[in-house]
């Protein structure tokens, strides 16, 4: 069965050293969600530098490598800092909650903890994601690093946004270039911008020109071929279909809307 909000299934990392925990949350998740279970954050981690997933949960008290170092090094990490990540706990003090938001959880349940919580904590961190991307997709106004969950990716996204910004003449602008001087792999920003965005890059960069274009239009000190032009599309028919197909208007109207 599918989720109401993807078109298949999300991926879920476990991290407990306790099996019966894992199948417990497995057993209750796997009919929505493809499971992966590891027993400490240093696996989970190895299992990261070659899988992608979409949410963590993971317990704090865990050998090896505990919750509160896996999530430290998730979300200092620029390649998995987009990961939403749960933590259990068996800790129920204030302070434990505090400590475990400060290393950057996106949420933190107390064992034991009901399903259909944990279910809903994992539905909502999912599905505002999926809020922020429409959002950002479909608002002329909105900025690059407004889908950014945190320091770490606003970070990446305002220099990949200034990359882009700077070569937005260039119709030739395409991931190679944007990997070559973001010193990364072309697959892993091809990933980091898909799960960030929901965009592949040269989506993004097509995205990018278009709400240039909304905002030289509202300044209207260029024509619509002018703009065409300094943004980089092949023709002013192509931008004008580009845009009518983004934002669900034409050049002119949005211009008319807004004034």
């Amino acid at each position: 069965m599918k989720t109401d909000f993807f078109s298949e299934k999300s991926t879920i990392l476990l991290a407990d050293d306790h099996q019966e925990i894992l199948d417990f949350i497995a057993d209750d998740l796997e009919e929505q969600y493809e499971i992966i279970q590891t027993s400490n954050g240093k696996e989970a981690l190895d299992y990261l530098q070659v899988n992608d997933v979409d949410l963590i949960v993971s317990d704090v008290m865990m050998p090896v490598m505990d919750g509160y170092e896996f999530c430290t090094k998730i979300k200092e990490d620029i390649y998995f800092s987009h990961i939403p990540f749960i933590m259990l706990t068996a800790k129920n003090s204030l302070q434990s909650k505090i400590e475990g938001l400060e290393y950057g959880a996106d949420a933190y349940i107390e064992k034991p903890f009901s399903p259909h919580f944990l279910q809903a904590q994992i539905a909502s961190l999912l599905r505002n994601r999926k809020h922020v991307h429409e959002h950002y997709q479909n608002t002329p106004s909105a900025p690059l690093d407004s889908i950014a969950h945190n320091k770490s990716d606003q970070v990446f996204l305002k220099k990949l946004n200034r990359l882009i910004l700077e070569n937005i003449s260039e119709p030739s602008l395409c991931v190679d270039m944007l990997a070559e001087h973001m010193y990364m792999s072309r697959p892993t920003l091809y990933r980091k911008i898909k799960v960030l965005s929901d965009l592949s890059p040269n989506e993004l960069i097509n995205v990018t020109r278009l709400k240039c274009a909304a905002q030289l239009l509202l300044e209207g000190e260029y024509r619509i071929y002018e703009i065409a032009h300094k943004l980089g599309f092949s023709t002013p028919s192509h931008f004008t279909r580009n845009f009518q197909k983004r934002f669900g208007m034409s050049p002119k109207e949005y211009v008319a809307g807004r004034q």
